[in-house]
């Protein structure tokens, strides 16, 4: 029997977004296409400079995207107007790396909390709004003694725990982390990981998880794209890409996971050579090219490559992968 698909969430079809520059356009994010079922988590992996930040910014409209079309829940949301997306921003919202630059350091915790309830009037009265911020605190485990604190007086777990109660403040379908746990100790780390996937399963919340961290990513996530140079080069299900990456730049990655070994060889690890390409007027060819130890002549003189389903629900853009 075949298993039952969940409704396709968001949908995101060949999304762009440049920065004009005085050399001309930087491609952060270059055609990036993908599908999100509702309750799933798409874990978005790359480099620092690879667009994965800007690309989730863009589908929340944070920034405005070039081309392409954004849709959520079947609906075009491309050219919603700043005033018909504040409807939506209780649809989608957004977890932050840094826990401390993105709070207002002259509020106190509670009024972090109920200020998205307050700006979206989704509750009146004093006594509702702060009864819903502390059921918030209670849910993503921030104890109620520090109702009263600043973030200053936190540390970093708990500051990321104020974003996270923010960000469902609202009642999300979609939440986009943006690596909110890589300014974190390892132990805290943990428990925000723990925390986000209970609260997945408990209000069955859809993600784009983004990082750079590869060991994370696939404890986290349903399905991993790999980004290179504001392109999508790799798109498959966690378990699928970990044991077979196809593209290069894919399976240098995996092989930078440091894995301990207690006697017997080690793996040999696959280097990346040289520096990453200027995002700047970018030539109509692999931009992986010049960093590639695959490379073959027909990579040089052929265009950009485009994302192929090798297998069921695998996709590559590689010259070199047949």
């Amino acid at each position: 029997m075949a298993e039952k698909q969940n409704k396709v969430l968001l949908e995101v079809d060949h999304l762009t977004k440049y920065f004009n520059t005085p050399r001309g356009p930087l491609h952060a994010v270059d055609g990036v296409s993908f599908t999100i079922e509702e309750g799933k988590t798409l874990g978005i992996v790359g480099e620092s400079g690879c667009g994965k930040s800007t690309t989730g910014r863009t589908i929340i409209k944070l920034l405005e995207p070039t081309g392409g079309k954004i849709l959520f829940e079947g609906q075009d949301i491309t050219g919603y107007s700043r005033s018909r997306m504040r409807k939506l921003r209780t649809e989608m919202t957004m977890i932050f790396q840094d826990p401390f630059s993105s709070l207002d350091p002259r509020q106190s915790v509670m009024q972090l909390i109920s200020e998205p309830i307050r700006e979206h009037h989704l509750l009146h009265g004093k006594e509702a709004i702060a009864r819903r911020t502390l059921e918030l605190m209670d849910i993503v485990g921030l104890a109620r003694r520090f109702v009263n604190s600043y973030p200053h007086e936190l540390d970093g777990g708990r500051r990321q725990r104020i974003g996270i109660a923010r960000a469902l403040a609202v009642n999300p379908k979609l939440v986009v982390c943006d690596e909110p746990v890589s300014a974190l100790d390892v132990s805290i780390q943990a428990q925000i990981l723990n925390l986000l996937k209970q609260l997945q399963k408990d209000i069955g919340l859809t993600y784009i998880f983004i990082t750079h961290d590869l060991s994370v990513v696939k404890y986290f996530s349903d399905d991993i794209a790999v980004m290179y140079l504001g392109q999508m080069v790799e798109k498959a299900n966690s378990d699928e890409l970990f044991a077979r990456p196809l593209h290069p730049y894919t399976q240098a990655l995996l092989s930078a996971i440091p894995i301990p070994v207690v006697g017997g060889d080690k793996k040999p690890r696959k280097l990346i050579r040289g520096e990453i390409t200027s995002p700047v007027n970018l030539p109509d060819q692999c931009r992986f090219l010049k960093r590639c130890d695959e490379c073959q002549k027909q990579c040089e003189s052929a265009k950009n490559p485009e994302l192929r389903e090798m297998t069921p629900g695998h996709f590559v853009a590689c010259h070199c992968v047949n």
